[in-house]
């Protein structure tokens, strides 16, 4: 028990006639701009969330002892001279 053609056609004309067309063409442009602005900030957070594991990695790597951060090679153990 959907909607036809016929049914959908005639929602279309009621809606064109109570917001017009220069309206609908306003929402349009509003709803495509918001969807590509949730698409790049989605592509941004995966790029975040990528730099922050491998930035993640480095410190585990780092806490194990060898290179630094700053490229300085340490001993896993503190030895006094």
């Amino acid at each position: 028990m959907g909607f036809g053609p016929l049914e959908l056609f005639i929602i279309l004309a009621i809606v064109l006639v109570l917001f017009g067309a220069k309206k609908l063409r306003n929402i349009g442009g509003d709803l495509g701009g918001a969807i590509k602005n949730f698409k790049s900030a989605m592509n941004e957070e995966e790029k975040a969330s990528d730099d922050k594991s491998t930035t993640e990695n480095q410190v585990q790597l780092d806490k194990d002892g060898g290179t630094t951060i700053e490229g300085k090679v340490e001993s896993k153990t503190n030895e006094k001279v």
